[in-house]
């Protein structure tokens, strides 16, 4: 573990536990023996002196920057450091170009997910080069939020939530290696509350047990942690919810993902932790609003009219009443059908797009305001829709490149069913619906 270690005039440490207990070798990790285990392609990898340029993907704790550093140390590399938070295509610019010097550099970007496509392209050339070994790390699945070029120059390595085992050690290692915590004689009595809290993060552990320790009695040489003394220390379980931080779009993300999976039960659980933790009621409403038209759309059209007005309702409201229109909303929107048809249909017409560019209106539905246009063919074989039965009448619409392209394929639910025969009878099987 790391030897830093300073005091300020009070006797405290400057560092927090969590970094004074940052592991310097690969043994010195706790978890992710399926990544740098003995017989790992990683560790193979690191043995044999070279590592592909990697992405880190893993909740919060679990050990993603530390991995990084280790690895530079254990290569003997360079190791520059950027946020994707604070950093841009200026700063990733000037640390290729002191890269250039360099032999195998590795540069580490945490929350890469957090780069926008023109940063993300600033790394392609250095990395396809050999001038950096780039390592991300990401909250998020890759495979939506790094873009495809820079995917695939790099390893994917999923990194697990820590174990109730690990976090165990990890209190035990702290407890007998740290200088500051050898000060006076800990002892473990309960430490459920410490890993509930930390929810399998080791920062957050250690961290927590260090205020702890901190908030016992002055000069007290006996410390006993109990469930009790760390609620206590930490005040309230809103403390550990920053509404900036990760704790945030975790449990945002759970939320979400509990409705999409219908649900109800875990969706409510999550809203309560949310509100228990002061997060914003609009933000809450906003999300199920995207939800309702993304995961739900046509298969239940009034999920859209009421995740809409519950925002509105909240925004009236507020806490603490709101929690129950919140409450209503989220258990109906995970009781509903699911259908991510729409979704599709608009990423599908997108990418069509970016395919062929922009493709002419057909001359026939263009508008032709004046007689010139008119002479030059604009608007003319155009047939009005209400002129036929049934209001339709069957026409190209689509440009001719693309004619008979299916972008919107209705979900496997009732009402997109009905759609499905709709438009079966009316396009035949020009669509194959």
């Amino acid at each position: 573990m790391s030897k830093a270690f300073q005091e300020d005039y009070t006797g405290a440490p400057i560092a927090p536990l969590a970094e004074r207990m940052r592991p310097i070798t690969l043994d010195d990790i706790v978890g992710q023996d399926h990544i740098i285990g003995p017989d790992s392609i990683l560790r193979k990898a690191v043995e044999q002196g070279r590592i592909p340029s990697l992405i880190f993907w893993g909740p919060p704790g679990v050990g993603k920057t530390t991995l990084a550093m280790v690895l530079a140390q254990r290569l003997r590399l360079p190791f520059h450091q950027l946020s994707a938070i604070s950093s841009g295509v200026k700063d990733i610019r000037a640390i290729i170009d002191e890269a250039s010097g360099q032999q195998g550099a590795i540069l580490f970007i945490d929350e890469i997910h957090r780069f926008n496509k023109s940063q993300q392209d600033a790394l392609l050339g250095a990395v396809e080069k050999g001038t950096i070994t780039l390592i991300g790390a990401t909250t998020e699945n890759p495979s939506f939020e790094v873009n495809s070029a820079l995917l695939s120059r790099s390893q994917v390595y999923v990194l697990k939530p820590l174990e109730q085992h690990h976090l165990q050690l990890l209190l035990q290692k702290a407890i007998s290696s740290d200088q500051w915590l050898q000060r006076n004689k800990i002892a473990l009595d309960e430490t459920e509350a410490l890993v509930n809290m930390s929810g399998g993060d080791a920062r957050r552990l250690l961290n927590l047990l260090e205020i702890t320790v901190q908030a016992s009695e002055p000069n007290n040489a006996d410390i006993r942690i109990t469930n009790k003394a760390v609620m206590a220390a930490a005040q309230s379980k809103s403390a550990l919810y920053d509404k900036a931080g990760d704790q945030h779009y975790d449990i945002i993300s759970v939320f979400i993902k509990s409705i999409r999976g219908s649900d109800p039960n875990a969706a409510v659980y999550w809203l309560a932790r949310m509100i228990d933790a002061g997060e914003d009621i609009r933000f809450i409403a906003r999300r199920m609003i995207i939800l309702a038209s993304e995961d739900i759309g046509n298969a239940n059209p009034t999920a859209l009219v009421l995740a809409n007005t519950c925002f509105e309702a909240v925004s009236k409201i507020g806490y603490p009443e709101g929690r129950i229109i919140l409450s209503q909303c989220a258990t109906y929107l995970a009781s509903s059908p699911k259908s991510n048809a729409a979704y599709m249909a608009i990423d599908n017409a997108l990418a069509l797009i970016k395919k062929h560019g922009d493709l002419p209106v057909p001359l026939h539905l263009r508008n032709a305001p004046t007689r010139m246009m008119k002479n030059m063919g604009y608007g003319k074989g155009y047939a009005y829709s209400h002129d036929g039965d049934g209001n339709f009448i069957e026409q190209e619409y689509m440009p001719d490149k693309i004619s008979g392209t299916t972008l919107y394929e209705p979900g496997n639910n009732a009402r997109e069913d009905e759609l499905r025969k709709f438009l079966k009878t009316r396009w035949r099987n020009k669509y194959n619906y």
